[in-house]
């Protein structure tokens, strides 16, 4: 199994997913602390879909632009109100790349405001 840590960028099957929930294969930032990546499978994640300008000005959507350490292809945002668990063993397709400091200090400011935390 890949060692995970956390402020990658892995590809996840989302599906099966019912209503509003974000579905199919895509890029999610994994936002668990690496202690809980080395001990269980199930890690929690936040997707990242396309960017457009609605989703740019949505204060908990964090805006990631593609880069050779990300290995994105497209302008995305990471939609911090998605957060979800999932068990890599059978959802990770594979490891795509890892975000910049600033970039996880941005989702972790997005984190907080979702979950009220301080």
């Amino acid at each position: 199994m890949n060692k995970i840590m956390r402020g990658m960028i892995i590809d996840i099957n989302l599906d099966p997913t019912p209503g509003s929930e974000t579905g199919k294969i895509l890029p999610c930032i994994v936002v668990t602390n690496n202690v809980y990546n080395e001990r269980v499978p199930v890690i929690q994640v936040v997707p990242l879909t396309a960017w457009n300008l609605k989703k740019g000005e949505i204060k908990t959507n964090i805006e990631i632009s593609p880069s050779p350490t990300n290995n994105l292809s497209k302008k995305s945002v990471a939609d911090c109100l998605q957060t979800r668990p999932i068990d890599r063993r059978f959802r990770l397709v594979k490891v795509r790349g890892k975000l910049t400091q600033q970039e996880i200090d941005k989702v972790d400011q997005a984190l907080k405001i979702v979950f009220g935390l301080r």
